[in-house]
């Protein structure tokens, strides 16, 4: 191992607070932005093709087409030997489906979630289409995920807990008869695709790790109509719900500031909420 190679690590590792939560830089925050911006417009673009009879294939190959456009690359594509570069998962899916051959029927309701790797950041979001025409239970459904993100976004600020923010989203979801996914959780993002925190979309007021300016991570509540429990399917990928209902999902990067919360995953044309 080369002096420089040891000095990189040694800095790295000076950048990590006493629970191994890396603390970014404001430089860093500017690449950041830029990485989460193209997520962002990404899945602006992809939702004039959610339309029934589309296939998710199609799907899939449009993201990827304009992530490699904007020099960027896929994080998804070979991510542990997932073959794709993004994630399509459809009504009750609840989140890693696989792009395939499979078309859009009228009244699907699903998850686009894609990974852009900007000069080396990694900018992540997710969120919920409709396929034509949408049921009330549907809408509901969606409506109750994505305010449950934003109570989970509310409480991002220096001094609170990782715990605020579960419970937060535990709170409301679980006031409006529905139930929060406990098997996946958001997670730490920067110069790395997974790393820590684990931030869980449930859980308890002032327990977990103190928020702290320079923090980079998801949130991403997975909200069922049923049980919260899942199973995962033959691919060791596509994650279910149990008792096959509905699921819908949105997902954020977020940064602590010195004065609260950036959310770096923006939809630039106002398209992140589609109801």
């Amino acid at each position: 191992m080369n002096l420089n190679l040891i000095k990189e690590i040694f800095l790295d590792t000076n950048r990590l607070n006493k629970d191994g939560i890396r603390i970014h830089s404001d430089s860093e925050l500017e690449e950041m932005r830029l990485s989460c911006k193209l997520a962002a417009e990404t899945l602006d673009m992809i939702g004039d093709y959610v339309v029934p009879g589309v296939s998710t294939e199609r799907i899939n190959k449009l993201c990827h087409e304009y992530i490699l456009d904007n020099k960027a690359i896929p994080a998804t594509l070979g991510y542990r030997g997932f073959p794709k570069s993004c994630c399509v998962s459809i009504n009750h899916v609840v989140c890693h489906g696989i792009p395939g051959p499979k078309t859009l029927k009228e009244s699907d309701i699903l998850n686009i979630d894609v990974t852009c790797i900007l000069n080396g950041w990694f900018g992540d979001s997710s969120r919920m289409y409709i396929a034509g025409s949408i049921s009330k239970k549907a809408s509901r459904l969606i409506e109750v995920t994505y305010k449950g993100l934003l109570k989970g976004i509310e409480v991002v600020k220096p001094g609170n807990t990782f715990g605020d923010i579960g419970e937060a989203i535990q709170k409301y979801v679980e006031s409006k008869k529905m139930s929060v996914v406990r098997d996946f959780c958001g997670h730490g993002v920067g110069q790395n695709f997974h790393s820590s925190p684990n931030v869980l979309h449930f859980g308890e007021k002032k327990t977990g790790s103190i928020l702290e300016p320079g923090m980079f991570f998801t949130i991403e509540p997975m909200v069922n109509l049923g049980k919260p429990e899942t199973k995962i399917l033959s691919d060791n990928w596509t994650a279910v719900t149990k008792d096959k209902s509905l699921s819908a999902q949105f997902e954020h990067t977020v940064a602590v500031t010195s004065y609260g919360v950036e959310v770096l995953t923006l939809s630039p044309q106002d398209k992140f909420y589609p109801l």
